[in-house]
């Protein structure tokens, strides 16, 4: 059986892009629910998503297990799996990891670009690894079956937490820093570690995190699927576009800034103005599932191989989770 799955968007959920999804043929999508929110402030988007399942319930349903992703499949719709960008909802209480993945959470960073109580992120100057409070909640998290996703991390927690899972770890949205160093994307070193362990790396549709940006051609993108399909297994490679179809300017103060800091920190690439940066003509939204797909074929890859990064190789990870 063929899947199509982008393991990760931020869109400001509506309908239009539900149907989106489905124009592309995506049986999954993992989606973020969470940057900044506390436990109770989960249990807001929680019921915002009830509400979506309800009034969208020909186009989606929430997914729990890789069964889903076949039911999908199956239905014509897409499963949305839902994530967290940050370690924020469990607070200080190791209690409530199980809390969260009975509310659905199945993918969770242990980082967002800054110090967490968990581990570093990719922002600080100093990477201290994964503290003692993030090696219980990496057991945890592997026992109740929520993905240790390394993101925004820093290089050195990234290297703990692949030593310290007895589960493969995501990368669920980078991209390898030899194409564009960007603090967020990932040594080869790492990726070739990261793949060793049976863990998964997302590549990245976010402007900011292509060489030339916007302007990123598909040749150059398919030619670094190439290049790191020579660090990793290329079963251990997929999709984790970053979509963020729709969302007002505004957010992106919310997604850099959270509730630590008063300055206007807006991330790389912004140079200090808020907005979001304009998608490759090539992927707008993820219709351009279908240009990824000609590219690669073009490129080279065999008709298994191509399957396997846009959905396959997703599919068996989650078979693991």
């Amino acid at each position: 059986m063929k899947f199509k799955i982008d393991n990760l968007q931020y869109c400001n959920w509506t309908r239009d892009v539900f149907q989106i999804n489905r124009e592309a043929g995506l049986d999954a999508v993992h989606v973020t629910i969470v940057y900044h929110e506390d436990f109770n402030e989960l249990g807001n988007q929680i019921k915002k998503w009830d509400n979506l399942f309800k009034d969208n319930s020909d186009l989606i349903f929430q997914g729990k297990n890789f069964k889903d992703i076949e039911k999908a499949n199956n239905e014509k719709k897409t499963a949305i799996f839902f994530g967290f960008q940050n370690c924020s909802p469990i607070e200080d209480d190791i209690n409530l990891v199980e809390k969260v993945h009975e509310l659905g959470c199945r993918f969770m960073q242990l980082t967002y670009n800054n110090q967490s109580l968990l581990a570093t992120g990719c922002y600080e100057k100093i990477d201290s690894g994964v503290t003692n409070f993030g090696r219980e909640v990496i057991k945890e998290m592997n026992r109740v079956g929520v993905v240790v996703d390394m993101s925004h991390s820093a290089e050195k927690s990234t290297f703990d937490a692949i030593d310290l899972s007895e589960k493969p770890i995501a990368i669920t949205h980078a991209n390898p820093s030899f194409w564009h160093p960007a603090k967020r994307n990932k040594s080869s070193e790492l990726l070739k570690v990261l793949s060793e362990s049976g863990g998964i790396l997302g590549l990245s549709l976010y402007p900011h995190h292509l060489k030339n940006n916007t302007n990123c051609t598909i040749e150059s993108f398919c030619e670094m699927v190439a290049r790191t399909a020579e660090i990793m297994n290329i079963k251990n490679i997929g999709i984790g576009s970053d979509l963020c179809l729709n969302q007002p300017d505004n957010v992106v103060e919310w997604m850099r800034n959270g509730t630590w800091s008063k300055k206007k920190n807006y991330g790389e690439g912004t140079k200090n103005k808020p907005g979001f940066p304009k998608q490759p003509e090539w992927f707008e939204d993820a219709r351009g599932f279908v240009n990824i797909e000609k590219g690669l074929r073009k490129i080279g890859f065999k008709e298994t191989e191509i399957d396997g990064i846009l959905g396959n190789n997703w599919y068996n990870f989650y078979k693991i989770i």
